[in-house]
């Protein structure tokens, strides 16, 4: 079938993207779905930072590529053999592809998962197909997924069902934000009520995991983020603290108001100022989580002593060591009874004439989430 979608052949292009444009807005051909495999209408595709590093090159992937990777849905076609899904169900793309058979996946670590991995780097679907075309020049799959386009043929285990009454703009934030904010908070720290803690760094990932503390009952929860705008927002969403990254004392203001600093850091930006901040800001016997994707030639620098003295644990948290069939239904049912607002962090809807200036709008810090509606 031919769709529009949006191509990145240049990772190396100069900032505005409004007018260098690395994406390319172009007619695609999409073969059906194969064994395993199936094919997905995409109603709503949110803007996240894992593109941008893809579009940057901080984060370089196999071009030429559609990227995209966070999105919702509704299954038009099913390739032999799927049994998890049904022409239109309504469903949520996921990162976290899982083989279901490596060692991760077996001790219920699919986030980890070894086959996916490979597949990502080798810019191809989980069965190793690829579905993307511009007439004899195969395109790679981004993520296993590709949802800057109006259709994506994605592999069964990127895809968890949801209920038709969840607007697509709202449920597309659950693939990757959601999931990633919130799962750190409850997966891989598995926070109690009670504790205190800390985010640093208030993108739609740092805002969902404000969400998942105030969902866990931790008390106090300090946001942390240079851009007023978003400490505001985190206030709305229920932080009790809002520390402003600026001049050289607000890490002092920050462990003064906590004790000494808080039980639980989580380091969201993707950035070595970030993650020495959020460490700096847990107390001695506490644990500081990152879960931001810094630019692959970043390295982390901590004081050995500190972590041996004051029995100090750092933990990374990819995706929100979530299991998607199981923390996405939960998640969202969470949504439903309001404990997760997220449709706060939606910022507004975009076609694909904005989508090159909408990620100038992420670089900047200036906007949450914004989603590609590519039938507009």
């Amino acid at each position: 079938m031919k769709m529009k979608a949006a191509v990145l052949y240049d990772n190396n292009l100069p900032r505005p993207f409004r007018d260098s444009k690395p994406l390319v807005i172009e007619e695609v051909d999409l073969d059906p779905p194969g064994p395993g495999e199936v094919l997905v209408e995409i109603r709503a595709a949110g803007l996240c930072h894992s593109d941008l590093s893809a579009i940057n090159g901080s984060r370089p992937r196999k071009l030429p590529s559609i990227p995209g990777h966070e999105a919702a849905g509704i299954v038009r076609e099913v390739g032999q053999g799927v049994t998890g899904v049904a022409v239109g169900d309504h469903v949520v793309t996921i990162v976290v592809t899982t083989c279901g058979k490596c060692g991760n996946c077996l001790n219920g670590r699919p986030n980890l998962c070894e086959a996916t991995k490979e597949a990502r780097a080798n810019g191809t679907l989980q069965t190793g197909a690829r579905r993307l075309h511009i007439g004899n020049t195969p395109l790679n799959h981004y993520s296993g997924l590709s949802i800057f386009a109006q259709y994506a043929v994605c592999s069964e285990q990127s895809l968890v069902p949801i209920a038709k009454d969840i607007p697509f703009e709202f449920a597309s934030l659950f693939g990757c934000a959601v999931v990633t904010g919130v799962g750190a908070v409850m997966n891989t720290a598995k926070v109690p009520a009670g504790v205190s803690a800390a985010v640093v760094g208030l993108g739609g990932v740092g805002l969902s995991a404000i969400m998942g503390l105030v969902a866990v009952g931790a008390h106090p929860i300090v946001a942390v983020d240079p851009i007023q705008s978003k400490l505001d927002m985190a206030r709305a969403l229920g932080a009790t603290h809002a520390v402003q990254v600026a001049g050289d004392k607000f890490i002092d203001e920050i462990r003064d108001l906590t004790n000494g600093g808080v039980e639980f850091a989580f380091e969201m930006a993707g950035s070595i100022p970030a993650m020495n901040t959020a460490y700096a800001i847990t107390r001695r016997g506490g644990t500081t989580v990152t879960a931001g994707l810094p630019d692959l030639s970043k390295s982390l620098a901590l004081n050995h002593s500190s972590i041996v003295t004051e029995e100090r644990t750092v933990k990374g948290s990819y995706m929100g060591s979530c299991v998607p069939g199981r923390d996405i239904p939960k998640f969202l049912e969470l949504y439903k009874n309001a404990k997760l607002p997220v449709e706060k962090l939606y910022s507004r809807t975009i076609g694909f004439d904005e989508i090159n200036a909408a990620f100038d709008e992420l670089d900047s810090g200036n906007t949450i989430r914004q989603v590609l509606n590519p039938h507009l």
